[in-house]
């Protein structure tokens, strides 16, 4: 049963990808097996460093932001986690937005301040002011443009330019875009973090991540760091992002269209201090977004007027019917979430009053009119 000689007929194609799962990587010859993580250069060796399967996506995440290869992580934390690990060492310093995804912070401030590694966390909308806050043991800089919460649009161009001077290393979140919407190598971005998690998949049903590289230096300690981290992709997950990947383009094209109108309809109502979108003129950033990006997808914010309590906004989101409440966006069920600001530092004055959204693949209308009946919760005292 192990060891069989069945035979089943030659020749099977089909439209559906092979999923290769396996630890074990079988050598042609004694004298062939060889040991190393970069199996384009050594062939395969070891299941932890990737089927074709895992390869397969890798090389069309690359493809799909233009960069020299893609590693694929096990979630979007452990791509941001295997960045940090592959480029700092003890003494060092980096630099982080305060819009920063909030895992990253977290990272950032426990177990990188373990090991040795200072970090600082400034404003996003600065840009070239970056300049002022470098130290001598600053190596890296990290943006995250929008952010995923109160969605600041960062001038990446300008703070690329003054880390190269410098010779920092910028590192960039670039979920929010799906790698399509902007171009990161083309503005001079040394690597990119992906969750796949969220667009490409998008079905809520994955966890992955990628790292992309712009040169072969980069992604040689990447790929060494990760060896040794031993953190490996499900290959069936990586089946299912490739399968997502089909439907990218349309999934984009709708929830743009369904994000603008529904965030144009709640720029109207009177309860609405600002909305947070990157394509409305409102949105911090908006200018940047016009020169930099090629569209907009489905996750921006909404701040409710001055005066409304916090009791209020949690009635709002769970008045909501078509909206789920849940964090990890890009999927094709529309979700909300509320924020609270009160006690954060350096961060808008928008309290407890944010709110934000995720537009799903659900028809527009159906999701305005569920808002608007939930909105009623506002007129209540």
């Amino acid at each position: 049963m192990i060891h069989s000689d069945a035979q089943i007929p030659d020749g099977y194609q089909s439209l559906a990808e092979p999923t290769w799962r396996g630890s074990t990587t079988v050598f042609s010859d004694a004298s062939n097996v060889a040991e190393g993580w970069n199996q384009y250069d050594k062939g395969y060796t070891y299941g932890l460093y990737g089927t074709p399967t895992t390869l397969q996506l890798a090389t069309r995440i690359c493809e799909l932001e233009h960069g020299f290869r893609t590693i694929i992580t096990a979630s979007g934390q452990n791509s941001i986690s295997l960045v940090h690990l592959a480029f700092l060492k003890s003494g060092d310093h980096i630099l982080l937005p305060e819009n920063i995804y909030g895992p990253n912070r977290k990272l950032a401030k426990t177990i990188l301040r373990g090991f040795g590694v200072e970090s600082s966390f400034y404003e996003p909308t600065m840009g070239n002011g970056i300049e002022a806050l470098i130290q001598p043991n600053t190596r890296m800089i990290w943006c995250e443009s929008p952010g995923s919460v109160t969605m600041e649009v960062q001038d990446v161009p300008a703070i690329v330019r003054v880390a190269h001077k410098h010779g920092i290393l910028v590192a960039l979140d670039n979920t929010w875009s799906a790698g399509v919407y902007f171009d990161a190598f083309g503005c001079g971005v040394d690597i990119t973090v992906q969750a796949l998690t969220k667009y490409v998949a998008g079905h809520s049903d994955v966890l992955l991540g990628s790292v992309t590289a712009r040169e072969m230096s980069l992604w040689d300690k990447l790929g060494a760091a990760q060896q040794v981290l031993g953190v490996a992709a499900s290959p069936d997950d990586c089946s299912l992002a490739l399968r997502g990947m089909k439907t990218l383009a349309v999934r984009l094209k709708e929830i743009e269209q369904t994000s603008l109108a529904v965030a144009q309809w709640l720029a109207e109502k009177p309860i609405i201090e600002r909305v947070l979108h990157p394509a409305l003129s409102s949105c911090p950033g908006h200018e940047l977004w016009k020169r930099d990006f090629t569209g907009s997808t489905g996750v921006f914010s909404f701040v409710v007027k001055p005066g409304t309590t916090k009791e209020q906004v949690f009635s709002f989101v769970n008045a909501l019917e078509l909206f789920k409440v849940g964090y990890s966006w890009g999927g094709v069920c529309s979700l909300a979430l509320s924020y609270d600001f009160t006690a954060s530092k350096n961060r808008p004055a928008y309290e407890h009053r944010l709110i934000r959204l995720n537009i799903g693949l659900e028809d527009k209308d159906d999701l305005i009119a569920d808002i608007e009946q939930a909105l009623r919760v506002f007129e209540q005292k």
